[in-house]
């Protein structure tokens, strides 16, 4: 699930999703031998053509009570000498602290911790899970500033920056990455016959569909999505689909089968599309 890269003061993995370079065991094993060596394990996570790159480290909880830090965004060997320049002042005995602007991290910019929501943690932290087993442990995300400093929750903030930084300490009840009034593709039998969403499409070109499995074209309304993750809080396990991707499951519950959309079905099956057409 990743590839290993010396790099100054300790190694750091790029973890991908869909490429399992190296096993989880092993993985697992190359991290506890550098953190015993380094005090810490940095992991990098490639960006897709939907979600952000990001950086966490592994260890700073273990090793020095401190929680462990994630951020999003940033070329990956900037993240990973940030990460180990934060690691490097918690070895002088600092203390992070969320909430607090910090000056000295980025040359020109701001940079402020906020606290991961526990429930956002499974979602980025995977193999500092697989590292700590059944401990639990606190984890802080590392916000940065645009080109005119400011805060993703500052008025003028970039919007172009909104998407590749997403905020951890808030948003675990609505996890995608658009906005809440985003219009989405579903079913009549879901908005009127209460049925479950068993397929989500996330197309090509962005748009995303949320089926019962069992609508014909006329059947196709349009909703907000928050609409639909506050009826079915599962869907949000779809937040980080790729584009060209879908998720189905047989019942709510049902672990998701992902697949790849063949150009034949997008032409063929993208019913939402094949309506939007018939409406034209």
């Amino acid at each position: 699930m990743a590839r290993m890269n010396g790099h100054k003061t300790n190694q750091y993995m790029h973890e991908e999703k869909d490429h399992h370079c190296i096993g989880k065991d092993d993985l697992l094993a190359q991290t506890k031998i550098n953190i015993a060596k380094f005090g810490l394990q940095v992991i990098v996570v490639n960006s897709s053509d939907y979600s952000p790159s990001f950086s966490y480290s592994i260890g700073l909880f273990d090793t020095y009570q401190q929680p462990e830090i994630i951020c999003f965004g940033l070329p990956d060997t900037i993240a990973h000498e940030i990460i180990n320049d934060v690691a490097a002042l918690i070895k002088q005995g600092e203390t992070i602290k969320t909430y607090s602007d910090y000056s000295g991290i980025f040359k020109d910019g701001r940079a402020i911790f906020l606290p991961v929501d526990e429930r956002n943690i499974p979602d980025y932290l995977g193999a500092a899970i697989n590292y700590y087993g059944e401990t639990t442990f606190p984890a802080v995300q590392l916000i940065w500033t645009d080109r005119n400093n400011k805060f993703p929750w500052e008025e003028i903030f970039e919007e172009k920056f909104l998407h590749i930084q997403p905020l951890l300490d808030r948003n675990a009840d609505f996890k995608f990455r658009e906005p809440k009034n985003l219009g989405v593709f579903t079913t009549r039998q879901w908005l009127d016959l209460n049925q479950p969403i068993l397929n989500v499409v996330h197309d090509k070109n962005g748009d995303w569909q949320f089926l019962t499995g069992d609508q014909l074209p006329d059947d196709i309304r349009l909703v907000a999505l928050e609409q639909l993750v506050i009826s079915d809080s599962s869907l949000n396990e779809a937040f980080d689909l790729n584009f060209g991707r879908s998720l189905d499951r047989a019942f709510i519950g049902d672990p998701w089968t992902e697949s790849t959309m063949e150009d034949s079905e997008d032409d063929d099956d993208d019913i939402a599309n094949n309506d939007e057409k018939e409406k034209n």
